[in-house]
């Protein structure tokens, strides 16, 4: 594969595999046509997140924010301090009204359970639009 057509990693994180599934369930493997497909990256600890993105390749985090024992918006703050250039960060919440919350973990954006699949594709879209080289 090229690198225009190499698919993007998202990493999804939850303690709650059927959360995870959603998530995936929702976006699918090609979310819009001018992304190339996704692969996705299952983590279900705190730990495992952290070693994802430190390696590097992922284009995008979707972190619950109802996760248990770490939340995700306290993630995404850690993962936005600690790592230059962090990828872009979308936050699972679990209220309408949490979403200032989002604001303080740095989140670029944030959908609230239950998923909308067209509401979370557009987040996810958006997010990853400015990761595509334009084609001509």
């Amino acid at each position: 594969m090229t690198d225009t057509t190499r698919p993007l990693k998202v990493l999804v994180y939850s303690d709650d595999v059927d959360t995870r599934q959603q998530v995936i369930l929702a976006l699918g493997r090609r979310p819009h046509p001018d992304l190339p497909e996704l692969e996705y990256v299952e983590v279900a600890t705190e730990p495992v997140v952290i070693q994802n993105m430190d390696a590097g390749g992922i284009a995008l985090a979707i972190l619950d924010g109802e996760a248990v024992p770490a939340g995700g918006m306290g993630i995404a703050k850690q993962l936005k301090d600690e790592i230059f250039q962090c990828p872009p960060v979308l936050v699972l919440i679990g209220r309408p009204q949490d979403a200032w919350l989002a604001t303080w973990s740095r989140a670029e954006a944030v959908v609230s359970h239950p998923l909308d699949p067209v509401q979370l594709a557009e987040a996810v879209v958006s997010l990853l639009r400015p990761a595509v080289p334009a084609t001509s």
